[in-house]
């Protein structure tokens, strides 16, 4: 009797511990976290800068002290992720060696960013210019980011071939390693990690010749094999598509309604800092903003559910709090070296003069979009000398405009970051200024487009408008006319063509009026001789053999001024709005209706002829039915 009292006993002991082993499992399963580091739309941001706060100046951002912040994490927990959503590069005069250092890619491996994503500005030197980024970093021989960019699509020629530059971006993708997806493995937890770039996003990627799949779509797709082929336990979306006000439109929050098996949305593109992460369903969004001035961190659970339950959602500052990590300090000078060498010799500048001075903040979209307008009107009458034909309008629209002048001295690096975009036919980088002529009727209705439009906020020298907020779409504008420096006011004439200045993006974004007006508006770009302009850079403006470049002209309007101690000192008028668009706020019948351009007289007429028509019907039923008592 004993034997068998004993070994029951051994038994349900057996029994205990094994069941506590499975519950410690389970447990052990249940409580799986992550950290998750990320960031997104850092343009190029490698130095510190200036931010502004209460109006007061403060220094922000740097990859030094960024460095020093995932450092400082990473001895909390080694296994932490480190990712980007897209828009690395484009934004300050690092830019310009895009292609052939590709500064950013490296010094995100030196931070030791596990994966990244292209933004839309990864494309601003057209795809070649890419292909020879992605192919310096790999040449380096430096550690490296994995790219993941899952809605890439190469489309095919007539003759059923990749067009050449297709070809050689298509290679070097191949040879850097960039994967619709990858898994990584931190800490037993398996991470699927893929990118994206949004539909608003990819339509701000003109010079690109790549077709950019449908987000949910693709997503779809890439979330079911990482679920079903990789088995991973958690989903990370790299987006460069980002989030809006407008639900209806916050590309991000619908892709998180459509693929709810994403876990994790980095959201980049729209610039967006989140106090606090977005939630839809199961997924958590998050952004930080742009330039480095945050790193997000993300620390999740895994739940019993297998989905994953958010810890802390964190926005750490980078500013002068941190030191900065001096081996990645010096990587940036030798860097900016390379700068000075092979891009701002050309313009006999260097990276840290001092071009001129301001006594206050332009940081106003008004002013600050006035007078970069007015320093195209300036560049181009110096660049053009004794053959200069008048310009009627200039046209700085606001997406363009980068940064502002904080109060204090203004470098030659930060004349660059205010209009650092593109690239011209001289693949130099910096979008050029070209000449283009539009008849009076088109100028009224770029005035309508800036009114009715919230979009297009184009800054413009040498025309003014008035315009009512009260009166309907695309009707707004009451008042219209020309405007000379003196202040002399001109009217404009309809069918007369008139000299138009604006840089190499916006006028080939002109053709977006018509799709933005539902193709009630149109403004068509002409040569001096009305002829349909179809190839923009042949009307580049030069200084001298070189083209004007938006930035350029900033900088000589900058050193026009008068001086004090030789350095240019920005007049006062440039301390308030030159009120050169007024909103009036007139919400009386006769305001509201009084004037109708063609669109609305159409529209009115229109009216008028189905009310008469439905008002003859009713007479002619009238006088039928009384007809038909009388008998």
């Amino acid at each position: 009797m004993k034997k068998p009292f004993k070994f029951s006993l051994l038994m349900l002991v057996v029994l205990i511990f094994s069941s506590s082993n499975i519950q410690d499992a389970h447990s052990e399963e249940k409580n799986k976290s992550a950290t998750i580091l990320f960031t997104h739309d850092l343009h190029d941001h490698l130095y510190p800068f200036d931010s502004l706060k209460n109006d007061l100046s403060f220094s922000s951002g740097g990859y030094a002290r960024l460095s020093t912040a995932i450092k400082n994490e990473r001895s909390i927990d080694p296994e932490l992720i480190l990712v980007d959503a897209g828009d690395f590069s484009m934004g300050t005069l690092f830019q310009t060696i895009f292609t052939s250092s590709s500064p950013e890619l490296r010094i995100m491996g030196k931070l030791g960013y596990d994966v990244t994503t292209f933004g839309n500005h990864e494309f601003d030197f057209r795809d070649e210019g890419l292909a020879n980024s992605l192919v310096a970093a790999k040449d380096s021989g430096d550690n490296l980011p994995q790219i993941v960019s899952s809605n890439i699509s190469f489309p095919l020629n007539d003759q059923g071939e990749l067009k050449p530059s297709l070809k050689k971006l298509k290679s070097s993708m191949d040879d850097y390693g960039v994967k619709d997806y990858t898994v990584i493995d931190r800490n037993g937890i398996k991470i699927g990690v893929f990118g994206l770039l949004g539909k608003d996003a990819s339509s701000s990627a003109p010079m690109s010749e790549l077709f950019f799949e449908d987000a949910i779509s693709k997503s779809k797709e890439i979330v079911s094999t990482l679920k079903e082929k990789e088995k991973v336990d958690l989903i990370i979306c790299l987006s460069h598509s980002g989030t809006w006000n407008k639900k209806s439109k916050s590309e991000d929050e619908i892709l998180a309604k459509e693929v709810p098996e994403i876990d994790v949305i980095a959201s980049g593109h729209t610039h967006t800092s989140l106090e606090k992460p977005i939630i839809v369903g199961n997924t958590i969004i998050g952004s930080v903003g742009q330039y480095g001035k945050n790193l997000g961190k993300l620390n999740i659970t895994q739940n019993s559910n297998k989905r994953w339950d958010l810890n802390t959602y964190k926005l750490q500052k980078i500013n002068g709090s941190l030191d900065m990590d001096s081996e990645i300090s010096n990587n940036i000078d030798s860097f900016r070296d390379i700068v000075q060498m092979e891009y701002l010799d050309n313009f006999n500048m260097t990276f840290d003069d001092v071009i001129a001075h301001t006594p206050f903040n332009i940081t106003k979209p008004e002013v600050l979009g006035s007078f970069i307008s007015d320093s195209y009107q300036y560049a181009v009458k110096k660049a053009e000398g004794i053959d200069y034909e008048p310009v009627a309008v200039t046209i700085a629209p606001y997406g363009v405009i980068r940064d502002s002048f904080i109060k204090g001295d203004i470098t030659t690096s930060e004349v660059f970051n205010v209009s650092p975009l593109g690239i011209g036919p001289d693949k130099i980088s910096g979008y050029p200024l070209i000449s283009v002529y539009l008849t009076g009727k088109e100028l009224k209705t770029m005035a309508e487009v800036d009114a009715s439009i919230d979009m297009a906020q184009l800054h413009m020298s040498g025309l003014n408008y008035t315009s009512n907020s009260n009166r309907l779409i695309f009707d707004k504008v009451t008042d219209v006319h020309l405007s000379s420096s003196d202040g002399t006011e001109s009217i404009i004439e309809d069918e007369k063509l008139y000299r138009i200045v604006t840089g190499l993006y916006s006028a080939q974004m002109l053709s977006v009026v018509g799709d933005k007006s539902f193709g009630l508006l149109s403004i068509i770009p002409k040569s001096k001789d009305g002829e349909i302009i179809t190839d923009f850079e042949s009307h580049i403006i030069y200084d001298g053999d070189h083209e004007l470049k938006e930035w350029v002209a900033i900088g000589e309007y900058l050193k026009s001024f008068p001086k004090e101690n030789n350095v240019s000192q920005i007049p006062e008028y440039y301390n308030n709005l030159q009120s050169r668009k007024t909103v009036i706020d007139d919400n009386g019948i006769y305001s509201k209706l009084k004037n109708p351009n063609n669109i609305w007289l159409m529209v009115y007429g229109v009216f008028v002829l189905i009310i008469t028509f439905i008002s003859s019907l009713i007479i002619f039923f009238i006088k039928k039915k009384r007809r038909k008592l009388e008998a």
